[in-house]
């Protein structure tokens, strides 16, 4: 990096760059660029590289240890003993990303993201009465670790690890060998009482919040009896529990979920709250299903800790954000957020409501279920049996003086109808529909009924988006990826020779997948005249999407690639979650 370009860098600045340059982490362009938005935006261009996916993994673990002259450390196998975890709480580990790893005499030694941050350390001192050395450690790797750590901890109180409490429950448990709709309900209520079981339903509980789980599957077969859990959209097989401990645990779960045991006929739904050590809580959407060999049952985590509302942290790149941010603060419309289940679009509504959420306007949400507490806005669960529709309700919120209405989903024409009225008339409706794409939610609310001229006149923004697996930080490495299936998948002959790819190893911290964690991938398509104009002229879903395609908008396909161009995500996955344009 020149001097004569930035001749006015504070020293630290100025060091920085030439550690990212020397190390051939950046080129002195990306480092401008970065230096750039950090005096734009007030973020640290550490921060701004790590965004651009150009400071990840061990890059940024040499940058750091070099910047800070303190040593690297791969935190996956630390033990550190119960005693030296008891000295940090929780709490303190988790609001400063770090971990103790042992202590000789008055120092203790503690793993930490960022060595920069000086507020940790003298929270630590403070709480610790002790002198703190550190080391650098990725922070994905650090966050499983802290949570095996503290886990450990909690299971060791409870005395029993979860292979003991199975063998226990093989030798003790009371439940049915056989499949029988004359299950005997108070024998039942009885081994649901039974303290190993419990503290097994509860480790179960507590190790998939741990390992960032979406959803636990307990399922009957023939013969076998399975738990898998969902990781970052894909399901894995966790354990076997005995055939005998099927009603025993799908019955604990209800009695955790206020469900009726005896009821094994019908589908039911409940939730459960759960208390996890250190103070944090999670709760759990609990669904049972009456199958051929047994009930299924499936808990969605709902967990606030990793509810991502600010915007900057969902996957918009620059102009996506600006588009997106721009049809929120609209005074009045709708913004329609689209994709299948599972996809993040609530996470996308509360962060937008997050965004919106002032004490000058008035906010209410219609959801099924309320997955999440916002302060400060009125949320509101529908209940179609006793006439709590979605519909119903936002009759019901039009006379409730509202500025910002959030809809969890438009679901038929009385909702479309109603909540496009909304919008027409000075409110700001927020909502999601379940479409392939953009253009083809147009289609699905004309299909409902809903008349063109009301669509064009309504609608602010259409964000289509879906969710791609990220390359694991701690593992990642370049690779060089063959042309051609670039070129098939669509990328350009600039972003493949401008491309930094990477691909995950396989470690501890990602199970050996090569992936952790998720990022979104958008398709925003604002309503500008162009597409007004096609929409009263009765276009396909296929001209719509030519037509807002010309207007700049950037397809899921192209999301997804630009991402794999960045070394966030891989070619496998872009081919996995999108389709071709």
């Amino acid at each position: 990096m020149a001097d004569k370009s930035t001749p006015h860098l504070p020293a630290r600045v100025k060091t920085e760059g030439e550690l990212l340059v020397r190390n051939k982490v950046t080129t002195p362009a990306q480092f401008e660029f970065a230096l750039a938005e950090s005096q734009k935006t007030g973020k640290r261009v550490i921060d701004i590289l790590k965004e651009q996916g150009l400071l990840v993994g061990k890059d940024l673990l040499k940058y750091l240890s070099d910047l800070h002259n303190v040593p690297e450390i791969d935190v996956s196998a630390v033990e550190p003993t119960t005693e030296i975890i008891r000295l940090v709480p929780f709490e303190l580990a988790e609001r400063h990303q770090l971990i103790p790893l042992g202590k000789h005499g008055q120092t203790l030694m503690i793993a930490i993201a960022d060595p920069g941050n000086l507020n940790a350390i003298e929270d630590l001192r403070f709480s610790t009465n002790l002198n703190i050395d550190i080391a650098v450690a990725d922070a994905q790797a650090i966050q499983i670790a802290r949570e095996r750590l503290y886990r450990s901890i909690e299971q060791s109180d409870l005395g029993v690890e979860i292979d003991q409490e199975l063998e226990e429950l093989v030798d003790g448990a009371e439940a049915s060998t056989e499949w029988s709709d004359e299950v005997d309900v108070k024998l039942l209520t009885q081994s649901t009482e039974d303290n190993s079981l419990m503290r097994l339903v509860n480790l179960i509980l507590i190790d998939a919040i741990q390992r960032g789980v979406s959803d636990i599957h307990i399922e009957v077969f023939e013969k076998m009896l399975q738990v898998r859990y969902r990781i970052d959209g894909i399901l894995h097989v966790m354990m076997k529990p005995p055939m005998k401990l099927r009603h025993a645990i799908v019955s604990r779960i209800k009695i955790m979920a206020s469900l009726d045991i005896s009821e094994r006929r019908l589908p039911q739904d409940g939730r459960i709250h759960l208390k996890l050590p250190g103070g944090k809580t999670c709760d759990f959407r609990v669904s049972t299903v009456p199958f051929l060999y047994g009930e299924k049952v499936v808990l969605r985590l709902l967990d606030r800790a990793t509810l991502k509302t600010d915007m900057t942290q969902l996957g918009f790149d620059e102009d996506e954000l600006r588009k997106f941010k721009h049809a929120v603060h609209q005074p009045y419309g709708m913004v329609l957020v689209t994709g299948p289940t599972g996809s993040g679009k609530t996470t996308t509504l509360y962060s937008a409501l997050t965004e919106l959420n002032k004490t000058s306007d008035n906010i209410s949400t219609a959801e099924d279920p309320v997955e999440f507490h916002l302060d400060g806005v009125n949320q509101l669960q529908v209940n179609d049996p006793i006439g709590l529709t979605f519909a119903n309700v936002l009759r019901s919120f039009l006379r409730q003086d509202p500025d910002i209405i959030m809809v969890g989903e438009i679901r038929d024409f009385e909702t479309a109808e109603i909540a496009i009225k909304a919008a027409l008339t000075g409110h700001l409706v927020l909502s999601t529909l379940h479409t392939n794409d953009a253009p083809s939610t147009i289609s699905r609310l004309a299909n409902m009924g809903v008349e063109p001229f009301m669509i064009a006149s309504s609608l602010n923004l259409i964000a289509a988006q879906r969710l791609v697996r990220r390359v694991c930080g701690e593992c990642a490495k370049l690779v060089i990826i063959e042309k051609k299936p670039c070129m098939d998948a669509g990328l350009t002959e600039q972003e493949y020779h401008a491309g930094v790819f990477r691909k995950g190893d396989g470690c501890k911290v990602c199970g050996g997948t090569g992936y952790k964690g998720r990022i979104a991938i958008y398709e925003l398509m604002p309503m500008s005249d162009t597409l007004r104009d096609a929409l009263l002229q009765g276009s396909s879903p296929a001209d719509l999407k030519r037509a807002a395609v010309t207007d700049g908008m950037q397809t899921l396909r192209r999301s997804a690639l630009k991402k794999f161009a960045l070394g966030q995500t891989t070619l496998e996955e872009v081919l996995r979650v999108t389709r071709a344009d």
